[in-house]
């Protein structure tokens, strides 16, 4: 594959921070929300009736936080992340990834604003909604501007940035609901509206960063875009190889502007369509959410104390914030397929474990001996560090370097809508089904990691350090998509692929 000229510069390390700080406000939001949840201010304030179950001797340890009004206040931001998603999928295209991660950080300021001063359950829905506005409209900008940015030789652990960041506020909420939690009455209040924090940092980084290359040469802007690619490669690199690509690929999207929907579904482009329906919808199967949104209810569940609860969330999430760290630097040294297989099968281990503790050792009155308690501590931050390994930031790669560039935006926003809907629903009926599924619900999960982990085994092609304007002829020599990228029809199918299949 051909190497671009440039490396890691301050220019390109410094746009790319700011971009991946998107990550933040998905992070924050994620982790505060499972901690406000469990609250008994937050629950007294607008679910009453959940704190009455909490506080019953009688409920079943497994069914004490099952409401689903309290589970549409975490599940609505999902489903309004899947509108903003595909909205911005045809605005970005009009206004750039910039444009997109401020409109974002903007919609998730308002949000949090009207959540910290809400007074009644249907102003916590709006604030939600509009929070989902925000995260759906930066999470479609953010991995693709990363992407387009960073150098292809390391373009992996510049992609994963963005999910330290997510991983990185989900630690600061989990740290400030910790503390909020022993302030009566409205501690709650400082954790929602300190999500605001974030929010002012998107708004501030996206309006000092530039669009990226590929953006600009969509909108006609080509000496903005050469200006842009020479400024974050380097004074002294030559980008005219790299820039003439870019150039080559804008052009053919323009061809195509109209009907990326209609080629998506074709044959062509099955291998794009296919994976990136799959990578979502398995990792959401991946039991995430037990982790990032609903550990405290998990533990407090085992018998955790409030305070303990949000503590063994720090603890877990902070595991996975290493383990992010850790991933940025091996990505694009042992690929995306070993880290893929491996972390799922360390996760399938985990979710049969905890399965077992709590099969055989949480009685029916919530109460679980102390020694098995800190093993399920223990195993989740195993499988915490396994996702933040593997899984968790891959995803954001993946999804951000597959796809041609004629089709990018809207593939990217179809994939994140059907992540947002497969975490709406789980989020919907996650504790419902810990109530009926009880200890099988990880169970469920581990069944999920087998699958996905023999689906990347068998169908997902390594694409470490392959640029982007060449990524079609990786899948033109994969041992079973090479036969849809052989028969494309002439022009969507460019000169790497004709060479890699000759």
């Amino acid at each position: 594959m051909r190497d671009y000229s440039g490396g890691v510069t301050v220019p390109v390390a410094v746009i790319c921070l700011i971009a991946a700080s998107c990550g933040l406000i998905f992070g924050y939001d994620v982790g505060v929300t499972g901690g406000v949840t469990q609250m008994e201010s937050f629950l007294k304030k607008f679910f009453p009736e959940v704190l009455r179950g909490v506080r019953s001797a009688k409920r079943d340890a497994y069914c004490k936080y099952d409401n689903q009004v309290l589970t549409a206040f975490t599940s609505s931001l999902y489903i309004a992340s899947t509108v903003s998603s595909l909205m911005a999928s045809r605005v970005t295209r009009k206004v750039g990834r910039q444009g997109i991660m401020l409109i974002g950080g903007v919609l998730f300021l308002i949000g949090s604003i009207i959540n910290a001063a809400a007074v009644h359950v249907a102003m916590l829905i709006i604030g939600r909604i509009l929070l989902g506005f925000g995260v759906g409209f930066t999470t479609q900008a953010a991995p693709l501007y990363l992407a387009e940015t960073s150098p292809a030789r390391w373009r992996g652990a510049f992609t994963t940035a963005y999910h330290v960041f997510l991983c990185a506020g989900t630690v600061a909420a989990n740290v400030v609901n910790y503390f909020t939690n022993r302030i009566p009455e409205w501690g709650w209040r400082v954790s929602l509206g300190a999500a605001a924090v974030p929010a002012l940092i998107i708004v501030v980084g996206a309006l000092l960063v530039p669009d990226t290359p590929s953006s600009l040469v969509l909108r006609g802007k080509q000496e903005e875009a050469r200006a842009s690619l020479q400024r974050i490669r380097g004074p002294d690199a030559d980008v005219d190889s790299e820039f003439k690509d870019i150039v080559c690929a804008a052009e053919e999207a323009r061809r195509h502007d109209e009907g990326a929907l209609k080629r998506l579904r074709s044959k062509a482009y099955r291998p794009y369509t296919v994976i990136m329906v799959a990578i979502p919808a398995f990792f959401d199967f991946t039991g995430f959410l037990v982790v990032f949104i609903f550990s405290p209810v998990l533990f407090r569940t085992v018998g955790f104390t409030s305070d303990r609860a949000l503590l063994g969330s720090i603890i877990i999430n902070t595991v996975g914030l290493f383990a992010a760290v850790v991933s940025s630097s091996v990505v694009d040294r042992y690929g995306r397929r070993f880290l893929f297989i491996a972390g799922g099968v360390s996760m399938l281990l985990c979710h049969v474990a905890v399965s077992w503790i709590m099969a055989e050792h949480l009685g029916k009155d919530g109460i679980m001996a102390r020694k098995y308690a800190e093993g399920v501590l223990a195993l989740l931050c195993i499988y915490n560090f396994s996702l933040g390994m593997s899984w968790g930031p891959l995803k954001w790669i993946v999804w951000g370097e597959i796809n041609p560039l004629d089709v990018r935006s809207v593939a990217q926003g179809i994939t994140l809508s059907v992540t947002y809907i497969i975490s709406f629903v789980q989020s919907q009926v996650f504790i419902t089904l810990l109530c009926h599924l009880k200890y099988g619900i990880f169970l469920f999960y581990a069944a999920w990691l087998v699958l996905m982990t023999v689906f990347v085994a068998g169908f997902l092609p390594e694409t470490k350090g392959v640029p982007l304007e060449a990524m079609r002829a990786v899948f033109a020599r994969h041992w079973y998509w090479n036969r849809y990228i052989k028969n494309a029809p002439v022009g969507v199918a460019d000169q790497e692929v004709h060479q890699a299949i000759n």
